[in-house]
């Protein structure tokens, strides 16, 4: 985050309650994704099932994972989050995507 950044993130706590985005999970849940959406055009011949890797999204699915966002900043979110659950390489290894 740059300083002009921070600075303005700490002016307008100082004004009022900031609203973060919400659950990711149950928004991206509600697309219905398959195996296939989840292993996207970059994965598709990857060995292990992706369905279920939502870190995934943001590559194989971006405009899904933005239009999420979208949602949510004009639901009146003033704050959105990324779409990171857990992607370091020892939760990455449970679908055989440690080195991603």
């Amino acid at each position: 985050m740059s300083h002009d950044r921070t600075a303005l993130l700490h002016r307008l706590l100082t004004e009022r309650i900031l609203i973060l985005d919400g659950a990711m999970g149950t928004m991206i849940q509600t697309h219905g994704l398959d195996t296939h959406a989840y292993h996207g055009h970059r994965f598709h011949g990857h060995a292990c099932d992706q369905k279920g890797n939502n870190d995934l999204l943001t590559l194989t699915q971006p405009s899904i994972i933005a239009g999420i966002h979208a949602g949510y900043l004009e639901a009146g979110a003033d704050i959105v989050d990324t779409n990171t659950f857990n992607p370091t390489r020892i939760a990455m290894a449970d679908y055989g995507m440690e080195e991603h």
